[in-house]
């Protein structure tokens, strides 16, 4: 689980996080002005790639509310989108780069429902030469760490 809190970057970083909860496969990280709910992909990356991760932020301003992002095992096509599977039910994403992130509000409230009642999500999209790639995860753990995330950041409102 340490490596875990170590990779799960998010889309912010600042001072050194907070372990919330650590179980299955999924943590919930305090980093000041932003929670998170993640949990790194199934397949390791390889010495000196990124490690592909996913997971909900919470902001203590609530301007990103259970917002799902995603860091890629590899950059996507420029122009091109990422489709996240979870328990069948797909949701495109906006993807640039090595990331992709939810839609909007109703899409992230239906991925993190989706999330909670399902044991295996992945997101798959086309690298900068064209080839599928997929990004596999196990859900368990994932229920909590999401709650835990968001009460923090809820309990920073002002």
């Amino acid at each position: 689980m340490f490596a875990l809190l170590c990779v799960m970057g998010g889309p912010a970083h600042g001072a050194a996080p907070v372990r919330l909860f650590a179980g299955g496969s999924w943590a919930a990280l305090d980093r000041g002005s932003i929670c998170d709910a993640g949990s790194r992909s199934e397949r390791i990356a390889v010495k000196g790639n990124a490690q592909a991760v996913a997971g909900f932020v919470f902001s203590a301003d609530s301007r990103r509310w259970g917002e799902f992002y995603a860091r890629l095992s590899r950059p996507t096509r420029p122009g091109s989108s990422a489709m996240l599977s979870v328990g069948g039910r797909p949701f495109l994403l906006v993807a640039r780069g090595a990331w992709a992130w939810s839609r909007g509000v109703a899409q992230q409230q239906a991925i993190m429902d989706a999330v909670r009642s399902n044991g295996r999500m992945a997101l798959e999209a086309r690298d900068l030469d064209g080839r599928r790639f997929r990004d596999p995860y196990r859900l368990d753990g994932a229920p909590t760490a999401i709650d835990s995330a968001a009460a923090r950041c809820a309990g920073k409102m002002r």
